[in-house]
C-alpha cells in the first residue's frame, strides 16, 4: 500500500511570537473550516506498552517509529477517531478510522474481542498490538489548537497551546477528568506540507532565534511519570 509522507516542522515559540504569527497567518492563510470560532480543543488518549516503547523511541530519536491515539474535539463524543502516526526522519503520515463513543469506551476498559470483526483495518491492527505487544492506554493529552490552511502545497500551520496532561486519568470521555499543565506547557508552532512549501508561507512562519526541533506532546505529558 502506498501512502503520502508529509514534511513537518515544529518550533517552540513564545507568547509574543504567537501573537505576531497569528496576525501574519491570518493575512495569508485561510482558517480551517472546522475551527468555527478560530480554535478548538483537542483531547487525545495515547497508547504505549509496559516498556514505554513509543516514548523511548521518541526520546532516542529512532528514525522509524509509530504511535496510536484516540482523539476527539471540543469534548464532542459524536466524532472520535483512532489514529496511527508514523514517522520517518522529518516526514510523517497518519492513518485514521472512526470510532463510536461506545467503542472508544470499550478500548479504554480493555474490552477488545469485538475489534477483529470491526471491518476497519486500523482497529484490527490496534487489537493485535494490544493483545500481542501489550499496548495500553497511557495518558490523556489536552490542548487548544488554532489551525490555518493554504491549498497550494497542501500546507497546514497550527498554533498549539495550553498543553495539559491527564496524569493517571485515562477516562477519555469524561469531560471532568482532571488535567494539569504539562511542565512548562510550551506554545508550539507546527508546519506541515506535501511536496513544496510556498515562499509566502515560509516567510510568514519565520520566528527569529527559533529553529525546527523534535517535540512530542505525548512525551511532554509523560514528565510526571
Amino acid at each position: 500500500m502506498e501512502f503520502q509522507y508529509r514534511h513537518e516542522w515544529k518550533h517552540e515559540i513564545s507568547y509574543a511570537d504567537m501573537l505576531a504569527l497569528r496576525q501574519r497567518l491570518r493575512a495569508v492563510m485561510d482558517l480551517d473550516p472546522h475551527a468555527a470560532s478560530g480554535s478548538y480543543r483537542i483531547r487525545s488518549l495515547y497508547f504505549d506498552n509496559l516498556r514505554d516503547k513509543a516514548l523511548r523511541e521518541k526520546i532516542d530519536g529512532v528514525n522509524l517509529r509509530e504511535k496510536f491515539r484516540i482523539r476527539l474535539y471540543n469534548n464532542d463524543p459524536s466524532v472520535i477517531h483512532l489514529e496511527k502516526k508514523s514517522k520517518r526522519g522529518g516526514l510523517g503520515t497518519k492513518f485514521s478510522a472512526p470510532l463510536s463513543a461506545e467503542e472508544a469506551r470499550k478500548i479504554t476498559e480493555g474490552d477488545l474481542d469485538w475489534m477483529m470483526d470491526s471491518g476497519r483495518d486500523l482497529v484490527r491492527e490496534l487489537y493485535c498490538k494490544m493483545r500481542y505487544q501489550g499496548l495500553r492506554p497511557k495518558t490523556i493529552v489536552d490542548y487548544t489548537r488554532e489551525p490555518f490552511i493554504y491549498r497550494p502545497g497542501n500546507v497546514r500551520v497550527t498554533l498549539d497551546y495550553d498543553i495539559r496532561t491527564g496524569l493517571s486519568c485515562r477516562d477519555f470521555l469524561n469531560p471532568d477528568c482532571v488535567t494539569v499543565p504539562a511542565g512548562g506547557a510550551p506554545i508550539l508552532l507546527e508546519v506541515k506540507w506535501d511536496a513544496f512549501l510556498p515562499d509566502i508561507i515560509r516567510d510568514a512562519v519565520q520566528t527569529p532565534g527559533r529553529r525546527a526541533e523534535a517535540f512530542s506532546k505525548y512525551a511532554q505529558c509523560r514528565i510526571y511519570d
